[in-house]
């Protein structure tokens, strides 16, 4: 799973690749469509989908002289996972401390002017 979250990381640093996830949100889309909006040229924008298809994010097809991006629920699936975990642990711990706060609170005598 860490290799797997690294991989999720690494391949989102990019704003370019987030661009890319966030459009295929949307649906399954030609590698022409995807790269148009980008002022980069078509072996770098191809190299942005190889990390995103490395990591799990994407997986392309091709049909004819066109390849299709589509995206993988699976990764981001895992990685919500795990972001919601981290959230977890943190309340518990934010609980505790406000807890431990309120009995410091009623526990200490009134101070004195």
């Amino acid at each position: 799973m860490t290799n797997s979250l690294d991989a999720f990381y690494s391949a989102l640093s990019d704003p370019t690749r987030r661009a890319v996830i966030e459009r295929l949100v949307r649906g399954p889309a030609p590698v022409s469509e995807l790269h148009a909006p980008h002022d980069i040229a078509l072996p770098t924008f191809l190299r942005h989908l190889k990390v995103l298809e490395a990591a799990g994010l994407v997986r392309s097809e091709k049909a004819g002289r066109v390849r299709t991006v589509h995206i993988e629920a699976l990764a981001l699936a895992d990685a919500e996972g795990w972001i919601e975990r981290q959230r977890r642990i943190w309340e518990a711990r934010l609980d505790r401390l406000d807890a431990l706060a309120e009995r410091l609170e009623t526990e200490s005598p009134p101070k004195e002017p």
